[in-house]
């Protein structure tokens, strides 16, 4: 993900604060679908897509600010938000989403019918198993994500903009 030259004291509100839970909130939401409306699924969507946005939003502000040649700038703002934006939608929206998704509905259903629990049980154990796969996907989306981008999307970008390894 394209990350401007940070200062090392300068903290960055959405990599480096509980501000960034915010973008794991569509997988919690996937993780209760069993069990809440779906208009708070809908929601948790919203918050993660809202932080996605602000993310992107900022890395391009930051983008602006870099100290360079007035013609790369437009370029630099540009390869920041793409960059950033194409970046989180797919590590912290779309994949992570689908993947608890499919785990939670996977579950559900072997649960349904391996086991002779109570509706009410089965759904709360696949809610449990959804919040505990959380943090076991998070890494190797993060790098897939990486990987995929690395290997198209930032292939285009111009040198001077093209985002750093991190």
């Amino acid at each position: 993900m394209w990350e401007p030259q940070r200062l090392s004291a300068e903290r960055d509100l959405y990599r480096d604060t509980w501000v960034r839970y915010l973008g794991y909130a569509n997988e919690v939401g996937e993780a209760f679908r069993s069990l809440v409306p779906k208009a708070v699924v809908w929601l948790s969507y919203g918050v993660s897509s809202s932080y996605v946005l602000a993310d992107a939003i900022d890395k391009g502000k930051k983008a602006g600010e870099v100290q360079g040649p007035e013609a790369g700038r437009s370029t630099r703002v540009t390869v920041a938000v793409v960059d950033t934006f194409v970046w989180q939608a797919l590590a912290s929206v779309a994949i992570p989403g689908f993947t608890i998704n499919r785990v939670c509905a996977a579950s559900l259903y072997v649960l349904g019918t391996a086991t002779p629990w109570p509706l009410t049980v089965r759904k709360w154990t696949t809610t449990a198993v959804g919040l505990l796969t959380i943090p076991f996907i998070i890494h190797p989306i993060d790098r897939s994500v990486d990987f995929l981008l690395d290997s198209s999307l930032r292939k285009l970008y111009p040198s001077v903009g093209k985002p750093s390894s991190s």
